[in-house]
């Protein structure tokens, strides 16, 4: 039977799906709209189980937050070019709609059912990365950061007061994750033997440099421990010189505000999200 150019577009816009994918679901379909629709949405899951393997290292990152609560949600794609679209972006913001409205604390199939009409209409892997929850306690203070690329977040909730100077706090340290994204929060949080194998990285390259073999084993030591202290310092955020304030590390900073704002402030949660790591 002839197929009419106006059921296509007609099809076409109720689906998303390409004009010759319209096309051949309602020959398919004799005509019938609800059963060419069908015939789209079947062949469209089926090839979602294809796609399925695919790298999908592009994406965009959604953060809200409603009340004491916090949600970021990485969802990812295969292109730049899918991250930008608009029917990806409003699944984006569908999918924190869920999260606040079923108290959801992980990716579920709430999540994924979400996904459905998307991956028929945009033929890329589109996964539900992960779903973060923060609970923001009382007598805090909690800010939130997207970098403009929307690939790159921070959420930092600092305990102890909820006045303007420790917000500003939070905020700027959501800035300072972003940008330096430190592997640890604290010394306390490196491996040992992590520590210990960079330990003999130094060494090794202490043994290779004859200057440096001349050198009395206690100097020797000396330096290695000053390269251990220095590799610490530059993977552990609160030892980190403070991205609005290079003269300090953040614990000083945190003492200063502290100080500043009349308590005893700490740092609850500090996360920073880098989409597909």
């Amino acid at each position: 039977m002839e197929i009419k150019a106006s059921d296509v577009k007609a099809l076409r816009e109720q689906t998303g799906c390409g004009l010759m994918d319209c096309k051949k679901a309602l020959t398919d379909a004799n005509g019938d709209m609800a059963e060419a629709a069908r015939i789209l949405k079947e062949s469209g899951l089926a090839a979602m189980e294809k796609r399925s393997e695919r790298a999908s290292t592009e994406g965009r990152i959604f953060t809200r937050t409603v009340g004491n609560k916090i949600v970021m949600i990485e969802l990812t794609c295969e292109t730049d070019f899918v991250a930008k679209n608009p029917d990806f972006i409003a699944v984006g913001e569908k999918l924190l709609d869920v999260t606040f409205e079923k108290n959801l604390t992980s990716v579920t199939e709430d999540h994924k059912v979400l996904l459905q009409d998307l991956l028929i209409k945009i033929r890329e892997n589109i996964i539900v990365k992960n779903v973060y929850v923060f609970e923001v306690p009382a007598g805090a203070a909690a800010a939130t950061y997207v970098h403009g690329d929307f690939k790159t977040a921070a959420c930092v909730i600092v305990k102890g007061a909820d006045s303007d100077i420790v917000k500003q706090f939070a905020y700027d340290c959501c800035l300072h994750l972003a940008a330096f994204t430190p592997e640890y929060i604290t010394k306390a949080d490196v491996p040992e033997s992590y520590v210990n194998e960079q330990r003999d990285i130094f060494k090794a390259q202490m043994d290779n440099d004859p200057k440096m073999a001349a050198k009395p084993d206690n100097v020797k030591n000396g330096i290695l421990d000053g390269k251990i202290k220095k590799m610490l310092a530059e993977c552990c955020f609160v030892d980190q010189m403070f991205v609005k304030d290079d003269k300090v590390t953040v614990a000083a900073k945190l003492a200063q505000v502290s100080k500043e704002a009349g308590a005893e402030l700490s740092f609850a949660t500090t996360k920073v999200i880098v989409l597909g790591k």
